[in-house]
């Protein structure tokens, strides 16, 4: 029996998703001290997204299985790591990541520079 597709609202469903994320990690932007609220710093965090890609990118090049996750490919849960740090840092921040997402999306849909013949051309962008 063929399931029916349900529509997603994906600026929704991110924003959503940013904020369940963020609720679950709320210990890491407060005191545990004092349980009040810490200032975070915003180079570090992004900072800590990107090493998750770069265990990421060592999971690949290695083809390594997670150390934690062991029936997972570690590149799979790192690529997780850094999609919950990442929803947990534009949740925290409040960001609008849903709308953003959608716009980008629409704006890079008809972006002439990534089309074939552009990316042709020389010195187009190739990947």
């Amino acid at each position: 029996m063929a399931r029916a597709k349900v529509q997603i609202d994906p600026a929704t469903y991110l924003n959503e998703l940013a904020k369940q994320v963020h609720e679950a990690n709320k210990k890491w932007w407060t005191d545990p001290a004092t349980g009040k609220p810490i200032q975070r710093n915003r180079a570090e965090m992004l900072m800590l997204i990107v090493s998750e890609l770069a265990e990421a990118m060592e999971g690949e090049r290695k083809d390594l299985m997670d150390d934690k996750l062991p029936h997972r490919k570690m590149a799979e849960v790192e690529i997780a790591d850094a999609l919950i740090r990442l929803l947990d840092y534009v949740g925290g921040l409040e960001y609008d990541l849903g709308g953003a997402y959608v716009e980008k999306m629409a704006y890079n849909a008809i972006r002439k520079d990534h089309t074939a013949e552009e990316r042709l051309k020389e010195n187009g962008k190739k990947f």
